[in-house]
């Protein structure tokens, strides 16, 4: 009898324990394939966040999760092994960094969007902030992101341009530089210092202070000629784990409800994007 009951119970556990574990993997399967991550540049916040949103709406199950900092950051975080199926840069040197450490492929990138920079100054500051000359006052306070933020890259190649412009000039490029008073992590922190009035003006995108987003500050144009375009890339990480819907993301990004999406709210979308 004892026998048998073993003989028995080997059976009986033969059969249940595929079962419970095939159980076991379709549960964690289906738990992680209703799942990306997404790594973005800080300034497609506001864009990213309704992009995820209609896009969660129209795959019922499927969530994201959305790690948003500078293109530095993130392609940092990248290149030290932190798990993503998609990043959104900034940049095109921040993607070639996670490229060059073999996570990303070339011929997967795709430029999404553009932006372009503006002068923003405080309403609460004592100075007359008009125009770019301004900039060059002494006493002002002047914040750009660091130069190894895509922003910070930007502030600098507009005051190189400026130092070539005949109406500017290199003694221009010089004062502004001698005037800046802090380099922040990233663009919403020179946003957020300028409107809290911690700082005199500052140099974001123009997406940052896009309608009603820029209430709380004054905004100076910067001009075609002394404005770099940033251009945005987007890619899909070698090691997803979410292929199909990683690429489902990208093809929504870069289609035209997506792009409806990034203008309005200040992007310019190349007739490339696909």
């Amino acid at each position: 009898m004892k026998k048998r009951f073993f003989f028995n119970a080997i059976v009986l556990l033969s059969t249940l324990l595929p079962i419970s574990f095939g159980c076991t993997g379709d549960t964690r399967d289906d738990s992680v394939q209703t799942r990306i991550v997404v790594f973005a540049a800080a300034s497609l916040t506001e864009a990213m966040d309704e992009l995820i949103s209609n896009f969660e709406s129209d795959h019922p199950g499927v969530h994201i999760v959305l790690n948003l900092a500078s293109s530095h950051q993130l392609a940092q975080q990248l290149v030290h092994g932190a798990p993503a199926d998609v990043f959104a840069s900034a940049n095109q040197q921040q993607m070639d960094v996670v490229q060059n450490d073999g996570r990303i492929d070339f011929e997967d990138q795709i430029i999404f969007a553009q932006n372009r920079l503006a002068v923003i100054y405080s309403r609460d500051s004592k100075l007359s902030i008009t125009e770019l000359d301004d900039l060059a006052k002494p006493d002002l306070k002047f914040i750009i992101a660091a130069p190894d933020v895509p922003v910070g890259r930007y502030s600098l190649e507009f005051l190189d341009r400026a130092a070539r412009d005949a109406t500017l000039g290199p003694s221009y490029r010089d004062a502004v530089l001698q005037n800046i008073v802090s380099y922040e992590v990233n663009v919403k922190f020179v946003l957020t210092k300028v409107a809290l009035g911690e700082a005199d003006a500052g140099i974001v995108y123009i997406t940052d202070v896009y309608g009603e987003r820029g209430a709380n500050v004054g905004v100076i144009d910067i001009p075609d000629h002394l404005n770099p375009i940033a251009e945005y890339p987007i890619a899909i990480l070698n090691d997803r784990t979410q292929n199909q819907l990683a690429q489902s993301f990208i093809k929504f990004v870069t289609s035209q409800e997506g792009r409806e999406v990034l203008s309005s709210y200040g992007f310019t979308i190349q007739n490339n994007a696909e």
